[in-house]
């Protein structure tokens, strides 16, 4: 399993729709992602069908983030592989913390968690993410956790009529 004491990772459900729904429908996150559109439940649905499929067929992973509080778990959010390179040996990281979530360390832990999932299981060599400027949480949890700034992309995010540079960000195991 990927968990710790106080962590899960685990595959999509069908009864994450709605929180997918919420997240994915968030347009003040759209700039992260290059989205457009609004997602509907129907290609969210066919997107959880779809999840069970290998990371070396569709080159990416998406684990919802459960938070255990006694007997109990809370859906605290998300984290994604993407890019799998599996010659390479490197995949890109992405992180959704739901606001309730916030600062309490989650994000840290399954961090932790999937860089230990990444490394032993699928024996990659590096993960790599890009933070934009202005999110100083995220720029901060990935120092924290050892990723190094190893570059930066000026005026590579279009953010309503502003552009925001973006740090580029690498973990070398």
């Amino acid at each position: 399993m990927l968990e710790n004491k106080k962590i899960r990772l685990r595959a999509l459900e069908p009864e994450d729709i709605n929180c997918l729904y919420q997240w994915e429908n968030d347009t003040t996150l759209w700039h992260l992602s290059s989205t457009v559109k609004p997602f509907s439940k129907y290609e969210l649905e066919q997107y959880i069908l779809n999840s069970h499929l290998d990371i070396f067929e569709c080159k990416q992973l998406r684990l919802v983030i459960d938070v255990k509080t006694g007997k109990k778990t809370e859906t605290a959010g998300c984290i994604d592989l993407f890019d799998f390179d599996p010659v390479n040996l490197r995949a890109g990281i992405g992180l959704y913390i739901a606001d309730t979530f916030r600062n309490k360390g989650v994000a840290s832990e399954a961090l932790d968690i999937l860089k230990t999932f990444a490394r032993k299981k699928l024996r990659l060599q590096q993960l790599y993410c890009s933070v934009t400027t202005d999110n100083k949480a995220s720029m901060k949890l990935f120092q924290a956790s050892g990723f190094k700034k190893t570059g930066k992309r000026l005026r590579w995010t279009r953010k309503d009529e502003a552009w925001l540079d973006e740090n580029f960000y690498q973990y070398i195991f």
